[in-house]
């Protein structure tokens, strides 16, 4: 009796330590595609940083030969990438000091270019009377608009255009709004130009709004 006792207790340790075993290898194996996925998503990023520093570098060196053929500027800089169109010109810079971000500017907005630099959708650039709105990725760390939200009152924004003209404004509101609604496009402050920085709270899924007004030169 005690011999059976001792074997049925020996066979429910080996059970256990083959159940730990395969749970650790298990476990291990889950951790190395975790880990697997996290490395190439962050190399991705980063190439999409580079890339965008790229465009930045090529735009600033274009202009200075030619500050009033932006469209021979932007033909070069497109070249560097098949996921960019004809159509799809860089036509300026946005800078925000205070969140140490600079990055070209779109004229169009699509999947490929949002993932390459935030892209204008709506609005004319700052030398028209216009509510111009900049769209951006969020991707919770450095990368693009991911640090707008932390904006305030009177926070400076400066667009540059082709031309060597930079446009200052100062930060008026931050909120959020539903992801459907597209009040802020149309929502323009009456005799102002106006500029709206939109991206995306990954939590609620919301759209987080930056909206700023140009200040008086």
């Amino acid at each position: 009796m005690n011999q059976i006792l001792i074997t049925n207790l020996k066979s429910k340790t080996i059970n256990k330590k083959k159940f730990f075993k395969i749970q650790l290898i298990l476990s291990v194996i889950a951790i190395l595609i975790f880990a697997g996925f996290y490395i190439f998503y962050k190399i991705k990023l980063d190439k999409r940083e580079k890339f965008s520093n790229s465009l930045i570098k090529n735009y600033n060196i274009l202009k200075l030969y030619s500050s009033n053929n932006h469209s021979a500027s932007n033909e070069s800089i497109n070249n560097q990438t098949d996921n960019i169109s004809s159509n799809s010109l860089v036509i300026g810079v946005i800078e925000i000091p205070k969140i140490n971000l600079f990055y070209p500017i779109f004229s169009e907005l699509s999947d490929d270019l949002l993932k390459v630099s935030p892209c204008r959708f709506y609005g004319e650039m700052p030398d028209k009377n216009s509510n111009l709105c900049i769209a951006g990725h969020n991707y919770d760390n450095d990368k693009f608009f991911s640090h707008i939200p932390s904006l305030n009152y009177d926070d400076e924004i400066i667009i540059h255009d082709n031309f060597g003209n930079s446009f200052f404004y100062t930060v008026i509101k931050n909120y959020e709004v539903e992801e459907n609604d597209l009040s802020p496009i149309y929502d323009k402050l009456s005799n102002s130009y106006e500029l709206t920085l939109i991206t995306c709270n990954n939590i609620n899924n919301n759209r987080i709004i930056i909206k700023a007004k140009k200040k008086v030169q």
